[in-house]
């Protein structure tokens, strides 16, 4: 980009910042909403709270499929970005 051309679009640079902040918070939370590592936290708890005799069968296999289903989720998104 020239001189110029920097001078001219110069109005526009907190347009462009914000751009730019929206882009970063939007990256950051799908980072956060497709990590795997909570979903498995969640998973490894159902379970003890299962054999703790805290929730019954049909609790823990609701909630683990529900659970399951996101980690595929997950997995898919991973995948589909890594094409």
């Amino acid at each position: 980009m020239g001189l110029f051309t920097q001078i001219v679009t110069l109005p526009l640079a907190p347009v462009r910042g914000v751009g730019w902040v929206m882009e970063r918070v939007l990256e950051a939370a799908e980072n956060e909403y497709y990590d795997p590592a909570p979903v498995k936290r969640e998973l490894a708890e159902l379970e003890r709270r299962l054999v703790a005799g805290e929730i019954d069968e049909e609790t823990f296999d609701r909630r683990e499929d529900e659970l399951l289903d996101r980690l595929e989720e997950i997995r898919a998104h991973q995948q589909g970005g890594q094409t």
